[in-house]
């Protein structure tokens, strides 16, 4: 790290020592003891521009005591049959760590369909997955390897990608709008496997319209990405849908689902969550349904999903594609 660099989280800190009382707890879950990583994530996100790092970090903090946040792993999502539905409408799971420690979540990006529950509950769950990475995944990696690891590797698998995934683009936004705005800088590097050739249409549109620091983190792999891959993880942690060899089919035909309710990841965040909420009912009773935030306003992230639906019209246009995407317009309601 360059002088420069060292003078900027300086001043940063400087700043963050006169922050409100009111937000010094809620700065002490997002730092986790690591708190010079942390003003180096948010100068990163702000191009190293000290005042607006500051405000987005303060502007953090201030939604996070707003919508509570701090207790949002307290709160179950609930009946078990609601909490089994999003989690089978919304594909993500923990399948390992990289050899360097990095845990490693997939993402199943095609086949997600976000349709069982309303927006709230799924912008619930996803915080609550960052919340875990955060307090309690990357904590305990960092135990482990005796140096800091703050930061997650995604795959995302493409498999199933439709043109009629356009219906999801305004949930999609308003999570990434979520992560950027709160959870700046915590993937090292996305990987996309298993890409249809309608990929390939978004991925000339969006990457263009990202930023060098995003365009950087992500690397499109061949097939199901496992010789890449497991440069850098061993066989074990790789997502299930990446153990595929030459024809396709799992080498293994017992491998573990990660999106799976019985698999380990899921089990302990239920598990954590449920005990969580307990501990929080003995002292202060809480209301049932979803946990309702604030959801961010447009953003640059808006625009790019609004770009990528017009030039995906004139995709299916121009390929004659019989899937309709007519009514999937976003909307700002």
């Amino acid at each position: 790290m360059g002088i420069v660099s060292q003078d900027a989280i300086l001043q940063l800190q400087a700043l963050m020592d006169t922050v409100d009382e009111t937000l010094i707890q809620t700065f002490e879950n997002v730092h986790q003891g690591y708190q010079a990583g942390t003003l180096e994530r948010f100068l990163k996100a702000r191009e190293w521009n000290v005042v607006k790092a500051h405000k987005m970090l303060v502007d953090c903090l201030l939604w996070r005591v707003q919508n509570d946040i701090d207790n949002i792993l307290a709160r179950p999502i609930v009946p078990a049959e609601l909490y089994r539905a999003v989690r089978d409408s919304h594909l993500i799971g923990m399948s390992g760590h990289s050899r360097e420690g990095l845990p490693v979540f997939a993402i199943g990006a095609g086949l997600s369909t976000f349709d069982k529950a309303s927006v709230h509950y799924y912008v619930q769950s996803h915080i609550q997955i960052n919340e875990y990475r955060d307090r309690e995944i990357l904590p305990s990696a960092s135990k482990k390897h005796g140096r800091p690891i703050t930061t997650c590797i995604k795959v995302l698998d493409m498999t199933g990608l439709k043109l009629s995934a356009l219906s999801q683009i305004k949930l999609l936004t308003i999570i990434s709008t979520i992560d950027d705005l709160n959870y700046p800088e915590k993937t090292n590097t996305y990987y996309i496997v298993n890409a249809p050739y309608v990929f390939s249409a978004c991925w000339k549109v969006v990457k263009p319209l990202l930023q060098e620091r995003t365009r950087k983190k992500i690397q499109v792999l061949p097939g199901s990405g496992r010789d890449e891959l497991e440069k850098i993880m061993d066989y074990e942690s790789l997502p299930h849908f990446c153990r595929k060899e030459g024809s396709g089919s799992s080498r293994h035909s017992g491998n573990e689902n990660c999106y799976s309710l019985d698999h380990p990841f899921h089990k302990e965040l239920y598990n954590y969550i449920k005990q969580q909420s307990l501990m929080t009912e003995a002292t202060q009773p809480m209301k049932q349904g979803s946990f309702h935030v604030d959801l961010p306003e447009a953003t640059e992230g808006t625009e790019i999903a609004k770009t990528l639906e017009s030039e995906l019209h004139k995709f299916e246009k121009g390929n004659g594609m019989s899937e309709s995407i007519d009514g999937l317009k976003m909307d700002d309601d």
